[in-house]
């Protein structure tokens, strides 16, 4: 839904503390070159806030914080905001930090509780660091954006009201239902007629909890995998990576002139369908490659296509070229290539653009200079994607080759914009020049997400500069949305993890939106030169394998790590990093993962889940010329449906035989040898040495006697029972999606100390 976000009117409602003639209500005004209109703390020491009163409820989209004309030590390093309808019950926010410079930097802020929008009267900013150490906090002008219109505001405030009326009976509910307080329970669920949680957890509990039944709670279990119930914390969980080095089937003593040779700088491709890679040129270290080859994955075997493609009607030998394919009409493209400066002569410097017809194994020249039918200049080290429905290509970026001569060698270089070209009209179109709002760049990454019709674009080299910007464009308007600019100073916490960036639509897209709230979850990769990237429309996420980075103030450097962008969920994770460079670390772990390097090639098959990597440059200063031909698979691990049923499984028959244990120590044996053992994951050993340890609950000696009554508020069992299957309880529970599931939080912790 879309509103019209305007200016919000506050004033100051309370503040910890403000230095002589630095009081908090000179942030109404932006002055930013007197040095005295600003709010200064008395001191430095915690808590020192600001409260801000708006005018009337609001929903707040976002805070621009103005500054001095000059960096200031008192500038803002790290802060936090709070929010709420009361200035003594708020909810955070926002946590971030503000660069050390003269620009006003504004931040969005969480206005969203369950997909619902939420108001605020007042506005709490709470200081946490200054930029210079042990002086006071300056804030110099403060801005508040959001929608007070009062037909918007109070249904936004009706709902509030009502979601914590009734997450206050939900919290009553599940304490009673702990404490069995059965007839509370019961009175307060038929007068208010509000779930405490989805009918299926309601029976979880009551066959558990109260009946200790566990075959009906398996059976429950099995259902609720069954319908899917346990994807949400699936896709929760963090990837773990398995690398697996992929060696070809061998073809006798020769078997090395059968797979590619080391190289970077080349291409790679996968058709789907039949799973088949393509792999194309490259630079081996001394020279330009012009072979084609392809890998198939079921049998695992290479075949050379062509040994120089020039020689059958295709393209030159070439490095820094890009090539996409079509696997539906099983067409290849590519496009663009590297020319040394010796080499840049006028008649060198046409962009010749090819396709490959695979089933018929023909190469056909499309044109011998893309930019004299509209298209671009001859580039290297591009992007090019492809939408297969719509048969169109999207070229973006790349450097653009011109005659060298003495007077344009130290001239600027020219970067390209952003293309298209229509296959079946053989059409080029310039969508949008280098400009401002989409700045061209190199070595950066392009991907076509083809169910929702955006290209991403990010990351890349523009000449010094290393790029860590975030962009979407909608292939069928050409609307640009930022969802980083990469201008905002990440914030580390001690763990050394980022602690927030910049994240949101371009301005003039008046949308109240929802943001991550959990700074800690928006690290990013660094700033960086050939990392690669893929796609998955399935799964609704972006992959990036780093290459060349560029660390502030550091030399390039080349190191591991692998990343993952939720896209619904705006959320970058690091789900592998590794840092070592020594030369007899990685001779030790080059059949366990893959060396560090750039310029290689990338491919995902996003149908099996599995990205294959090819070469690549290792970075080796003694040895400048080496490259890489190792071949790799990785797959994204994460808990399958039916390990997550044999471990809530394992669980339940684990808390069943130290019952029976109890009782009948004989038939507790026999359960633990047959039932309890058949559903062990004997390859993790922290489980299976658990179960070694549970043989050691018969040997207990005796049983306490008033552990073992039946009371009728306790259902079958002891009150040691109850407690022990209630904490059961809420284990299974953490695997069911949070909206079905009973309040997280207890009524007896909103109980203030005094």
């Amino acid at each position: 839904m879309a509103f019209k976000i305007a200016a919000l009117n506050y004033s100051i409602f309370k503040c910890s503390s403000y230095s002589y003639n630095y009081a908090p209500e000179n942030i109404h005004v932006d002055k930013p070159t007197d040095q005295s209109s600003r709010w200064s703390s008395d001191s430095n020491h915690p808590p020192q806030f600001l409260i801000l009163k708006l005018e009337q409820p609001a929903i707040v989209d976002s805070i621009t914080f103005g500054k001095y004309e000059k960096t200031h030590v008192c500038n803002l390093k790290k802060f936090k905001v709070y929010g709420g309808l009361t200035d003594d019950h708020m909810i955070e926010l926002l946590e971030s930090g503000l660069k050390n410079d003269h620009v006003p930097e504004t931040f969005p802020l969480k206005n969203e509780i369950d997909c619902h929008h939420f108001p605020c009267r007042f506005i709490k900013i709470v200081p946490i660091q200054t930029w210079g150490p042990s002086f006071n906090f300056s804030i110099w002008h403060v801005q508040l954006h959001g929608v007070d219109d009062s037909d918007v505001v109070r249904p936004c405030m009706n709902w509030y009201t009502n979601y914590r009326e009734k997450e206050a009976i939900r919290l009553c509910l599940k304490h009673f239902r702990q404490r069995q307080y059965v007839e509370a329970y019961e009175a307060l669920q038929k007068k208010t007629r509000v779930d405490l949680e989805h009918p299926i957890l309601t029976e979880l509990h009551n066959q558990l909890v109260t009946q200790g039944n566990y075959d009906a709670c398996e059976n429950l279990i099995t259902r609720a995998c069954e319908e899917g119930l346990f994807e949400q914390y699936i896709s929760d969980q963090e990837y773990k990576p398995k690398w697996t080095p992929i060696e070809p089937v061998s073809a006798g003593s020769e078997s090395f002139d059968n797979r590619p040779g080391m190289r970077g700088g080349h291409q790679m491709a996968i058709d789907l369908h039949t799973e088949t890679l393509y792999l194309y040129g490259g630079w081996d270290g001394n020279q330009d490659l012009a072979d084609l080859w392809s890998y198939h994955s079921p049998s695992k075997q290479w075949t050379c296509i062509s040994r120089d493609t020039a020689e059958e009607g295709g393209p030159c030998a070439r490095s820094c070229h890009k090539m996409c394919l079509d696997y539906e009409r099983k067409q290849i493209f590519t496009l663009g290539r590297y020319l040394d400066s010796s080499m840049r002569t006028e008649c060198n410097l046409k962009s010749d653009f090819y396709m490959y017809d695979i089933e018929n194994n023909k190469w056909t020249l499309i044109t011998e200079d893309t930019a004299a039918m509209g298209g671009p200049k001859l580039i290297f080290d591009h992007q090019v994607v492809i939408d297969i429905e719509q048969q169109t290509l999207f070229v973006f970026g790349g450097r653009v080759l011109a005659c060298t001569t003495e007077g344009e060698r130290n001239s600027t270089p020219q970067f390209s914009g952003l293309f298209s070209y229509h296959i079946p009209t053989n059409t080029w179109t310039k969508l949008r020049d280098d400009c401002s709002e989409l700045r061209s760049r190199i070595g950066h990454s392009m991907l076509f997400h083809p169910k929702k019709r955006i290209l991403f674009i990010f990351a890349g080299q523009r000449s010094k500069e290393y790029l860590n910007d975030f962009l979407m464009y909608n292939v069928d308007d050409g609307r640009i949305e930022i969802i980083s600019d990469g201008t905002k100073k990440e914030m580390t916490g001690s763990d050394g993890r980022s602690q927030g960036i910049s994240v949101g639509p371009t301005a003039g897209i008046n949308t109240i939106r929802h943001f991550l709230k959990d700074f800690s979850k928006r690290s990013v990769p660094s700033a960086g030169f050939t990392q690669r990237a893929t796609l998955d429309p399935q799964t609704d996420e972006i992959h990036v394998l780093s290459g060349l980075s560029k660390d502030k103030d550091k030399r390039d450097n080349v190191k591991n790590s692998f990343w993952v962008y939720d896209i619904p969920k705006s959320k970058w994770s690091c789900i592998y990093k590794n840092e070592n460079s020594g030369q007899q670390y990685w001779t030790k772990m080059q059949h366990i993962e893959p060396v560090p390097r750039f310029a290689h090639q990338l491919v995902y098959d996003h149908v099996r889940k599995i990205h294959y990597l090819f070469g690549g440059n290792p970075g080796k200063e003694s040895l400048p010329k080496v490259r890489l031909d190792d071949f790799w698979c990785l797959k994204l691990c994460r808990p399958s449906p039916v390990n997550l049923l044999r471990r809530c499984k394992y669980l339940l028959r684990k808390y069943r035989f130290q019952e029976l244990s109890e009782v009948n120590p004989q038939s507790a044996m026999i359960y633990l040898q047959k039932d309890l053992a058949a559903v062990i994951d004997h390859n993790d050993t922290r489980e299976t040495q658990e179960f070694h340890l549970l043989a050691s609950t018969l040997f207990r000696s005796g049983i306490e006697e008033n552990d073992s009554y039946d009371d009728k508020n306790f259902g079958t069992g002891s009150r040691n029972h109850y407690d022990r299957r209630t904490e059961l309880f809420d284990l299974l529970v953490e695997f069911f999606p949070e909206n079905m599931t009973q309040p997280k939080g207890n009524l007896v912790d909103l109980i203030p100390l005094c």
